[in-house]
């Protein structure tokens, strides 16, 4: 995989670099999150030549379930939960969103990088693989299963769907978060490996200075240049 992802970065490099549009928000009601990325997706497949976009942001508590996902995951009745619950058409079973965890929403047309979902889940991974190697901390893939792990903990979760080889839904990745809220579930459906955090590792960490590494590391691996963007409000 690292020498494929090598030569197609070489490859990239040697053309002229994709613009991808970066939202850095805070705290996002999930709905309303939710239908920004199916309107940005639905105007990408009137318009292909849209540039692409990142979102990066919190979630007030919200778990969310996959499209096929099982409600076996869930350790509590859904009608009886103060917690909101979504079931979405994203791939994958139950997780669990929060304040101190960052999510990224990567809204890109998959014709202009590579059209394999398997290497777009395998980048998503990288990403934040080198963010933890920014700090010093070695990430983890696990056979069998996506997503990151630091000394046997998931400390991001990726969930995706692609219509037309255009992306939405994206990655949770816990930097500080209260993880209280995961034990009312079994996070991803695996019910034999704990969820972590990076904060568990690095104790002082700077929540902003993460997001400004993710943002760089994502430029990086898919080979984009960024465009800060602000919506009304911000």
């Amino acid at each position: 995989m690292i020498s494929s992802n090598n030569d197609w970065l070489a490859h990239n490099k040697q053309q002229k670099p994709r613009f991808c549009r970066l939202y850095d928000r805070g705290i996002t009601d999930y709905s309303a999150a939710w239908e920004w990325q199916r309107s940005l997706v639905a105007e990408r497949r009137d318009n292909p030549n849209l540039e692409d976009v990142l979102i990066l942001l919190e979630h007030p508590p919200v778990y969310t379930l996959g499209q096929g996902a099982s409600l076996e995951f869930l350790k509590f009745a859904p009608e009886r939960s103060n917690c909101e619950l979504h079931r979405i058409e994203r791939g994958g079973e139950v997780t669990y969103h929060c304040p101190g965890q960052l999510v990224g929403y990567p809204i890109l047309n998959l014709r202009y990088y590579r059209q394999d979902l398997h290497w777009y889940l395998r980048q998503l991974e990288e990403v934040l693989i080198r963010v933890l190697a920014f700090y010093g901390l070695v990430g983890e893939r696990l056979d069998g299963f996506t997503g990151v792990w630091l000394e046997g903990r998931k400390v991001a979760a990726i969930g995706i769907k692609v219509s037309r080889w255009i992306t939405m839904h994206g990655f949770a990745f816990n930097v500080c978060p209260d993880l209280e809220g995961f034990k009312q579930i079994v996070p991803c459906g695996i019910s034999d490996k704990p969820v972590g955090s990076l904060a568990e590792f690095i104790p002082a960490i700077n929540k902003d200075r993460v997001r400004q590494q993710v943002a760089a590391s994502f430029a990086e691996v898919f080979a984009v240049e960024l465009i800060r963007e602000t919506l009304a409000g911000d």
